[in-house]
Order: structure tokens, then sequence, then C-alpha cells
């Protein structure tokens, strides 16, 4: 299963990099919104990981994006930012999965795998 990571910290994408990986999916990475668009026109991964706060496009701006490309697209927001109503907002974008940071890697495998079934 191909997963795009798009996140602007250097730690963390090496963290779900080797995580994953660890796990036989195919990992592509992205640290911009930008890069995330032109990474989901390339590789259409199975599952994308998106971070919020990015420099440039946030990642819900970037979700509706994605949404635009490709309607099925599987995203998952992964962010530390817990203000009330961003899951709402992120899920109205099109994302279909939400998660806090920290988080149990369980909780998000349990995720994707369910996304990618549906493929």
């Amino acid at each position: 299963m191909k997963v795009l990571v798009v996140d602007d910290a250097p730690f963390i994408l090496r963290a779900l990099r080797d995580s994953l990986e660890a796990r036989g999916f195919e990992i592509h990475e992205a640290q911009s919104g930008e890069e995330a668009l032109s990474a989901y026109r390339d590789i259409r991964p199975d599952v994308v990981l998106m971070d919020i706060l990015m420099p440039g496009m946030n990642g819900i701006s970037v979700t509706r994006e994605i949404m635009n490309i490709d309607p099925s697209a599987n995203i998952i927001v992964i962010t530390a930012i817990g203000k009330p109503g961003l899951e709402k907002e992120c899920m109205d974008a099109g994302a279909k999965g939400f998660i806090l940071k920290p988080f149990r890697m369980r909780d998000l495998l349990d995720l994707i795998d369910s996304l990618g079934k549906g493929r």
C-alpha cells in the first residue's frame, strides 16, 4: 500500500516512514502543501497522512485540493492542534480520519488498514 506522509517536521516524517516501512508500506514524503499536491498527482497513493500547520498551504487547504483531484482520496489528518471544531472542519474538507498527536501507532495502523481496504 502506498502512503504519502505530508509534514514539515523532518523528525515526524522520519518516525512515520520508519514505522510504516517496517510494516511493509511504500512511503512517499512531502514537506509542504505544494509538494503534497504534486506528489499526489504523480503517485496516487492509497492513503495520505496530512499535517495541518505547514508553511504555505495548510493541511485543510491541501485536503480540499486533493479531493478536487480525486474525490475518493483517503486522507487522515494527524495534528497536535486540539482546537474545538477542527476535526469537523477537516472532515468537511474531505478527510476520512483525524488523529491527535501524540497517538498510538496501533490506532493509526488500524485506520490506515480500514481505509486501504476500500480501494
